[in-house]
């Protein structure tokens, strides 16, 4: 397994340890997104999680009500604290709200030479609710793109980031490609938001055809923070010792239990959140 960092102690080399999953995204106070929702996906599936708090927001199944950007210099503190303590073998990006937190993140992946980076560029809330400012973009695709292992945008999120409206399943592979041409190294471009009984969800790398992900639809009112719980489940198979498709294979069945297993269950009057506890895997020690 990668080290995070010759900065971050290990202890000694035969020590056992935890597969360590650092998030750096936002707060959901209602629990089903966001750090609350990477931390139950880590916890699920093995992995001892930890974060770095971007932002607050008050939120709940309903929607998004207010949203408070954590200072940069406090998340920088934070993923320092982390880092150079425990030490790191994947990471998950969610909300990164302003240019000055995206550089922050960039900066700190380059100095601890972090592996594994899952990017999931979180800008629309399942409620429709707008999470990031506009010019964040350009930072985020410039400054964090090259350096994640694979980005994450849902159908709409690619079409922001691409300029263009995607509104069928032949738009699908063309636009994942698209992504790697704005410098990702590999994109999963999730078409959950496309009607159909089908939900179908393209994988690309360079140099190779795009892989397609279908399964059929679950019928459910409680989708509220799947996007956050399908980038922290590849990146929790990622620091397992995965390799990226099937990391993103095992990370898909992995959701499509949660979501079958919370389907008629209900939490709040709005989008519930899935069941990430439906089948917990013991952590794994190396």
């Amino acid at each position: 397994m990668t080290s995070a960092s010759p900065n971050a102690p290990q202890g000694p080399s035969t020590a056992p340890r935890y597969a360590r999953v650092l998030s750096i995204a936002g707060s959901d106070s209602g629990g089903g997104a966001g750090i609350q929702a990477d931390l139950k996906t880590f916890a699920a599936l093995g992995c001892y999680g930890m974060t770095a708090i971007t932002a607050i927001t008050a939120q709940n199944t309903r929607g998004v009500t207010g949203i408070h950007g954590i200072p940069p210099d406090m998340l920088k503190a934070q993923i320092d604290a982390v880092v150079q303590d425990i030490g790191v073998d994947a990471v998950k990006i969610g909300m990164l709200h302003s240019p000055e937190v995206v550089r922050v993140v960039a900066d700190a992946i380059r100095e601890y030479r972090l592996p594994h980076v899952v990017l999931d560029p979180v800008m629309v809330a399942t409620s429709g609710d707008r999470l990031i400012a506009q010019e964040t973009v350009a930072v985020l695709v410039r400054e964090l793109f090259p350096l994640a292992e694979v980005i994450t945008p849902n159908l709409d999120e690619a079409g922001w980031l691409l300029g263009r409206t995607l509104a069928g399943l032949d738009d699908l592979e063309q636009a994942a490609q698209d992504l790697l041409g704005l410098g990702a190294r590999a994109a999963l471009l999730k078409g959950g938001h496309l009607p159909g009984d089908w939900v179908v969800d393209m994988l690309a790398t360079p140099g190779h055809p795009g892989h397609r992900l279908q399964s059929a639809r679950i019928a459910t009112h409680n989708g509220h923070g799947t996007g956050c719980t399908l980038s922290s489940a590849i990146a929790s198979h990622l620091a397992l010792g995965q390799p990226l498709q099937q990391a993103v294979e095992n990370a898909r069945a992995y959701i499509l239990g949660a979501i079958a297993a919370g389907a008629n269950v209900v939490t709040g009057g709005g989008h519930g959140p899935l069941n990430h506890g439906y089948a917990p895997v013991a952590q794994r020690v190396f």
